[in-house]
């Protein structure tokens, strides 16, 4: 469940390139959090990436 529930933020593919260049796959997985926030006006946990929760999309719940 590597997705942002806000921004929709999620798994990227690629290669790896070794030295003599042969490719293999990779992946690149986005900072989830698992967050205490408040949607809607009320506090619900919700996965929000960690450039949601540095920007302030995110109010979270104490």
């Amino acid at each position: 469940m590597a997705k942002c529930s806000l921004c929709g933020k999620g798994v990227t593919f690629g290669h790896n390139v070794s030295h003599s260049n042969r490719k293999t796959n990779r992946t690149w997985k986005p900072n989830i959090r698992r967050v205490k926030a408040v949607v809607e006006g009320t506090p619900k946990t919700v996965y929000v990436c960690s450039r949601c929760l540095r920007s302030g999309k995110v109010t979270r719940a104490i």
